[in-house]
């Protein structure tokens, strides 16, 4: 494309396309005839956890690297080497070490993750206000009216952030700008890792139309399989029909997909204000019913949550259970505590007891828990009804301090060790 642009390598401008950097000698470049006009980004951390792991441990930096469960566990996510092999997200431990058997698996430490997702997002607020997290390791920003603050067009200021991540944290981050936020996180898949993709207003309808349904964000396996069963396989056949045909077929969510077809995406970057809640839901491949197997999926997730609540010396005095059926209609059970509390064992304890009545055949796609009703942790506190609770407390926290010297999986709740059936295949989870 033509148009002014940066050297990727040392930042320096570029007039015009040119074969090598005149500063660096850098053939690395970005060029579009919209830069100087958009400010919209997504900022996407790279295989994010394996990065931290293989930043802290150089010795596995050409390794295959896994963070997940062992055995009967599946993958959370693994580096890119892995992914030469075939590994993904969600595949089960067996297969993915069957495709790569020298993969390095890591159980993972979710409150470490936590912290360095931290210290980047408060890079991002250094730039704008205006950040939108995702995830502990996504966000969107909202740059406009950043130039004269920073000297510097927005996409520089971005490839400005983008090198500063990498020197002072030690991991790379892929980004997209465009004009809307749907654009600007369809860009950064684009070019990863390391990558910055630019989709502009003059090229996204020609390059929407012939992309799949499921590469929009929220559409899962489940719901792409029943559009394309539909004949939808593509953003053209959506444009085919009209917005109150799509809002008519599929409700609020075919609405807006009408509009996202036509690359039409008007929500602002809403910046987090006082956080509200702590959450982490993960969706199955295969629908569950069965209690044992529910239970397995939600203690995974209460430790999650538990690792942030702690890792941000926080907690809460509400616990809120959600289900998702197959026919993705939500269920959300609430109970408030007698006492605050940021303990995995409290809030898997809580959740087991919404998620019984439930558990009624019911055939569900989605899980998460989650604590609100946030406050500073004052300390654990012991509860009349439970006097167990302290004893208990004490033990998570001497788990928690052995996974964090000698990592995720040396020390395993009884539950974990538990002979059980292989659990089904999960995507990735979302943590909020």
């Amino acid at each position: 494309m033509s148009g002014p642009g940066y050297c990727r390598a040392c930042l320096a401008p570029l007039p015009k396309p040119v074969d090598a950097c005149p500063t660096c000698g850098s053939h690395r470049h970005l060029f579009h005839p919209e830069l100087g006009t958009l400010s919209i980004a997504h900022i996407d951390c790279d295989a994010f956890y394996a990065a931290v792991e293989k930043r802290d441990n150089p010795e596995l930096a050409d390794k295959p690297v896994i963070i997940g469960g062992r055995q009967r566990g599946v993958v959370s996510t693994c580096c890119y080497v892995a992914r030469m092999y075939g590994v993904h997200s969600a595949m089960p431990m067996f297969k993915a070490l069957k495709a790569c058997p020298d993969a390095v698996v890591i159980g993972g430490d979710h409150a470490k993750y936590a912290r360095e997702g931290g210290r980047i997002r408060e890079m991002m607020r250094d730039v704008t206000p205006l950040v939108e997290p995702l995830s502990i390791d996504e966000a969107f920003l909202d740059l406009t009216g950043t130039t004269r603050l920073h000297g510097a067009p927005p996409v520089l200021t971005l490839l400005r952030l983008q090198r500063r991540i990498h020197e002072q944290v030690g991991i790379t981050v892929s980004v997209g700008l465009s004009f809307n936020k749907f654009l600007a996180k369809t860009a950064s898949d684009l070019d990863k890792p390391d990558g910055f993709a630019v989709i502009g207003e003059g090229e996204a309808m020609d390059f929407l139309g012939p992309r799949p349904v499921r590469s929009i964000y929220g559409v899962g396996p489940a719901f792409a399989a029943k559009l394309e069963r539909d004949g939808l396989r593509t953003l053209n056949d959506i444009r085919r029909h009209s917005d109150k045909e799509m809002a008519k077929r599929y409700g609020d969510f075919g609405y807006r997909l009408a509009r996202l077809a036509r690359g039409e995406d008007h929500r602002k970057v809403e910046p987090e204000s006082e956080r509200k809640s702590v959450s982490s839901e993960t969706t199955f491949n295969a629908d569950l019913s069965e209690l044992k197997t529910l239970e397995d999926q939600l203690w995974r997730q209460c430790v999650k949550v538990a690792d942030q609540m702690k890792a941000k010396a926080i907690s809460g005095s509400v616990i809120t259970l959600k289900l998702k059926s197959a026919d993705f209609r939500s269920r959300t059970r609430r109970r408030t505590l007698n006492e605050p509390s940021q303990l995995a064992d409290t809030l898997f304890k809580v959740g087991r007891e919404l998620l019984k009545p439930e558990a009624d055949g019911t055939h569900y796609r989605l899980i998460g828990i989650g604590f609100s009703g946030l406050q500073p942790h004052l300390g654990d506190s012991g509860d009349l009804l439970d006097p167990n609770a302290i004893r208990r407390a004490t033990a998570e926290r001497a788990m928690d301090k052995a996974r964090a010297k000698f990592g995720g999986d040396a020390v395993v709740k009884g539950r974990a060790l538990k002979t059980r059936p292989k659990p089904a295949p999960v995507k990735p989870d979302r943590t909020s």
